[in-house]
């Protein structure tokens, strides 16, 4: 893992805060702290990650059901896509009592398990439409980014008067 961290840095602060904030589970909620620990300005962590997180929500929308569905097919990983089929579908009634304001609030409070990537694939299972489901993830994400940046912000500076 170490290595990994030392080619994406290795590859530059911001590309490695962009790419970071593509990957699922980890999306910005680790890429802005990442960013903030390496001494980046907080705005430009923020951008970078929005940028990041956003980027992959159309293609999720629009292939997460059908790529879970043929990962279910294949024997190496139809556990784990039926077990992430099933623990997303568990999650879905936190979103659709609520429609898009519930999809929203999903991905805008950073806890484990949520995010745009999770979000995403929710709205498609739930088949929401595109643009609606694109809009209220994105706006998720720009929350949760603002939440991530003043908590890492504020670590910063606790840390700093240690």
């Amino acid at each position: 893992m170490q290595a990994f961290f030392d080619w994406l840095l290795g590859a530059g602060r911001e590309v490695a805060v962009f790419i970071i904030s593509m990957v699922p589970l980890v999306e910005l909620r680790g890429a802005v702290p990442l960013g903030t620990a390496i001494g980046m300005p907080w705005v430009q962590v923020l951008l970078i990650a929005l940028a990041g997180n956003i980027l992959p929500i159309p293609f999720i929308l629009l292939f997460a059901e059908k790529l879970l569905d043929w990962l279910a097919t294949l024997r190496p990983f139809a556990g784990f896509a039926n077990w992430y089929k099933n623990k997303l579908l568990h999650k879905t009634d936190r979103v659709t009592r609520y429609a898009n304001i519930g999809l929203f609030l999903f991905v805008a409070i950073p806890l484990p398990g949520t995010g745009a990537w999770s979000g995403a694939a929710i709205a498609a299972l739930l088949k929401m439409p595109v643009r609606k489901a694109f809009f209220s993830i994105s706006l998720g994400v720009i929350t949760a980014g603002i939440i991530m940046t003043i908590a890492s912000q504020g670590v910063a500076l606790v840390s700093g008067l240690l």
